[in-house]
């Protein structure tokens, strides 16, 4: 009777058209957070058996690869011809951990900029932090990790060349490691816009009243007669014309004729004013 853990190993079949890793030398995962993600499972022992999946991994030994709330799942071809199942979960986020995460998020003005623009925030792991949780998992109570393979060892290496194709895809969209946490792209975003409307409604004017308080009066009071103070009622004196025209060449005894007009003018005003 033979006994599969000591027999010789055999080479997995090869496949057509299987998801295969991008980078083909060296580390794979190029970004902090697909980087972050295989350094955590690294501290968990994992390191010198991830590095058995990085072959399957770059042959394209992993035929399907998807994400969900909380689960990723993959179909690896091994040595078999029935390919294996393998799963990779992770605790989800309660929805009142993430409404503390997006309050937390909407209140960082770089954060939240860059989580707009689609990037992900160098120090964004300290935000939930502060509300006492962890983006990343680093111990085996929100960790798991399954397959349906003989290899009693944790990750074999069709679970390791899951996690490298995993790391991948959040190179591409970092927005994935947040759905896994239980929060999709479209629903973060759009709740931290809410969130950042609201507060931009209720900033303060100068006299300490939100500005969406004051937008119902704005208008009317622009426009209501007896909120402006009366305008001013501009004076000139009756003979400030002779003063524009240019200099009149006549003079009657000795004096230009705009003096001898100067008299009239103001005497012609004072009859106008008079009851």
């Amino acid at each position: 009777m033979s006994e599969w853990w000591r027999e010789k190993p055999t080479r997995p079949i090869p496949v057509e058209g299987g998801l295969r890793a991008r980078s083909q030398r060296g580390d794979i995962a190029r970004m902090w957070w697909s980087r972050r993600f295989l350094d955590v499972l690294e501290s968990l022992g994992m390191g010198g058996r991830l590095e058995r999946g990085k072959r399957y991994a770059r042959a394209g030994q992993v035929l399907s690869l998807s994400l969900s709330t909380s689960i990723a799942v993959a179909q690896v071809q091994g040595s078999r011809p029935r390919p294996y199942r393998v799963r990779i979960g992770v605790k989800a986020f309660t929805s009142a951990d993430w409404a503390e995460v997006e309050q937390a998020l909407a209140g960082q003005a770089l954060f939240l900029a860059k989580l707009l623009a689609g990037d992900m925030p160098q120090d964004i792991e300290a935000v939930f932090a502060d509300v006492g949780l962890r983006l990343f998992p680093d111990n085996f109570q929100e960790l798991s990790m399954d397959c349906s393979c003989p290899d009693w060892e944790v990750p074999c290496k069709h679970l390791a060349a899951a996690c490298y194709l995993l790391a991948e895809s959040f190179d591409a969209d970092p927005f994935q490691i947040l759905a896994w946490r239980g929060r999709g792209r479209q629903e973060l975003l759009d709740n931290l816009r809410a969130l950042r409307d609201r507060a931009s409604a209720a900033e303060p004017d100068d006299d300490g009243e939100p500005l969406s308080a004051l937008l119902d009066t704005f208008w009317g009071s622009a426009t209501a007669p007896s909120s402006m103070p009366p305008a001013p009622i501009a004076t000139t004196a009756p003979d400030a014309l002779l003063d524009e025209l240019d200099p009149l060449p006549v003079t009657m005894r000795g004096r230009p004729l705009a003096e001898w007009l100067r008299p009239a003018y103001r005497a012609m005003a004072s009859e106008e004013e008079s009851p």
